[in-house]
Parts: C-alpha cells; structure tokens; sequence
C-alpha cells in the first residue's frame, strides 16, 4: 500500500461527497431523525434507552452499506474503477481510501447523532464516548466493505439496493434489538453468533450501560474489527471485474 495515494483517495472520496449534497444529508441527518422520531415514538425514557444503544450501532453500518454500494456501482458503472485500477494505485490504496472516507464521515454522523440522543433525548451513556465512536467507526468499516463487495453483483442501483434487505435486515432482526438472544429459537441465536452486527451492537450496549470497558467488551470490538478486514479481503477480490 502508498500511503500517499491512499490519502489521495480518501481526498477524492470526501470531494465527491461533499458535493452530493442529498448523500451528505442522508448519512448526516436521516438517522437523528429517525433517532428523535423513535424518542416520541415510544414517549418514554425507559423503553427508548432499552433500544436506543442499538440504534446507534446499527446505522453506521446500514447507511455505508447503502453509500458504498451504490457509490462503487457507479464507479463501476462508468469505468472510473477500471481507470483507476490502472494507474499506480493498488487494491489496497483503493480499499483504504474509501474505507477512511466514508468512516471519518461515518464519525460526524456517529457524533451527531450521539450529541442529540445523549443530550436533547436523554439517553445516559455510562461509558467512554470516544469507545462509543470507535464502534461506530469499525460499524462504519464493516458496512463499506460488505457494500464494495455487493456492488460487484449488481448491474443497476436499484439492484445494489435490493441487497440492503438481503445483507443488512437478517442481520438487524438477529442482532438483539427487537428481543434478547437467548430468548430466540436455538437456530437462529446461532446464527446469530456469527453475524458481525451482532458483536457491534453488543458491544454499544455494553458502553452505554457499563462505566468499566470490559474484556467482553473488547472482545466484541475485535470480532468487528475482524469481520471488517475480512470482508475488505472479500471486496478486493471484486476489483478486477470489469465494468458490465
């Protein structure tokens, strides 16, 4: 990997986005929306601090997933991978590059939806609020990976959305949002063990409820981080199909 040109991509990436301004609101302001909408939703400070930890761990990883998807499609689309790929840069200047970009943007998102629920909609946050963004980072990292290698099998955007359900939605019904796991059927906490979300919203709960960062903590936060470089490994495999 060039450092240099991997800082170049990462330039690259937040100059186009910072003049796609609908895609800017969308990862920026949709999810606090959504965030305050869900507060009166449930009018009441005890459910919402029951699901609101898991909110903040599960649109990071959604919002990139759909950014990155159909941001990588076009580039496809319109051959500006193909040219890319032939010119110095590497595989992993480009996954770098866009893994740093969209993750550093992912962090204001993190930030501003994290300053609003732990303030205006009074979500306590017993933790460290930078370990709160560091997972929300690796969220962030995971989602962009899975939405670079989805982009490879998708010929139009609108497909490159309908992997959103395939891809993010299991993982959102499993993750122990809507009931604790071991309450769910023994087939599906399975399998729920082995999808990433699962490990990242734990692990927010855990920040959110608990002063002390613990080893399972930890050990949540490294089973994203792990499921994230393995899923840009994935990803690279991708970079060499030709646009379609």
């Amino acid at each position: 990997m060039n450092t240099r040109i991997a800082l170049a991509t990462v330039r690259r990436v937040l100059v186009q986005l910072r003049h796609d301004h609908r895609t800017v609101a969308l990862m920026l302001a949709f999810p606090t929306v959504l965030m305050v909408i869900l507060r009166f939703v449930f009018n009441s400070d005890e459910r919402f601090g029951g699901i609101a930890p898991a909110l903040l761990g599960i649109f990071p990883f959604t919002v990139m997933f759909l950014v990155t998807s159909v941001s990588t499609l076009r580039e496809r689309r319109g051959g500006t991978l193909e040219r890319l790929m032939t010119m110095p840069m590497g595989r992993g200047d480009f996954l770098i590059g866009y893994g740093v970009g969209f993750s550093l943007l992912a962090v204001v998102q993190v930030a501003i939806v994290s300053a609003v629920t732990m303030t205006w909609l009074g979500l306590d946050v017993a933790g460290s609020v930078w370990v709160l963004l560091l997972i929300a980072l690796l969220d962030a990292l995971l989602g962009t990976a899975l939405g670079l290698g989805v982009s490879a099998f998708a010929r139009t955007e609108f497909q490159a959305v309908q992997f959103l359900p395939v891809v993010v939605l299991p993982q959102v019904l499993l993750c122990g949002l809507f009931t604790d796991r071991g309450q769910m059927a023994p087939v599906l906490e399975a399998a729920s063990n082995v999808l990433p979300l699962t490990y990242a919203v734990e692990a927010v709960q855990i920040v959110t409820r608990q002063a002390e960062a613990t080893a399972e903590l930890w050990i949540d936060v490294a089973v994203v981080l792990g499921s994230s470089v393995l899923a840009l490994t994935l990803g690279a495999l991708t970079l060499s199909r030709q646009s379609r």
